[in-house]
């Protein structure tokens, strides 16, 4: 069974606004000074290493926040790229159609939820697996 072309319409909805939301949040994230927790730190009195430490980690997980974002952006545009050539919701390891709920839930999927059932415990002791 493969998707309708209401449930594409949808889907692609759900892409474009996922999109458009992550890339605001982005340059609302770069928008932002890079250091501004950290300066707002230190600007409430004389700092010791711990308020340098602590201003490190905050400026790190406003970079790894955006990293996060950015990698999301990728998959929607590898998904939107999937749709135009026909090979979306398709499962990149076995060929079956991937389920309508699961692409609902998830419209990035590439794999149907036994295959991507079996590449998460084929890779379960890695940090991340390659796509």
């Amino acid at each position: 069974m493969s998707l309708t072309t209401s449930q594409l319409s949808s889907l692609g909805k759900t892409l474009d606004a996922q999109y458009v939301a992550l890339l605001e949040e982005v340059r609302d994230e770069l928008d932002t000074p890079e250091h501004q927790q950290y300066v707002e730190l230190i600007d409430r009195g004389p700092g010791d290493g711990a308020d340098v430490a602590i201003g490190a980690v905050l400026a790190d997980m406003q970079l790894t926040l955006i990293d996060r974002h950015v990698r999301e952006l990728r998959d929607i545009e590898a998904t939107l790229a999937r749709v135009r050539d026909g090979s979306f919701g398709t499962c990149c390891d076995c060929g079956a159609d991937i389920a309508f709920a699961r692409l609902q839930a998830y419209p990035t999927a590439r794999r149907c939820v036994a295959c991507q059932g079996r590449r998460e415990k084929l890779y379960a002791s890695e940090v991340v697996p390659a796509p």
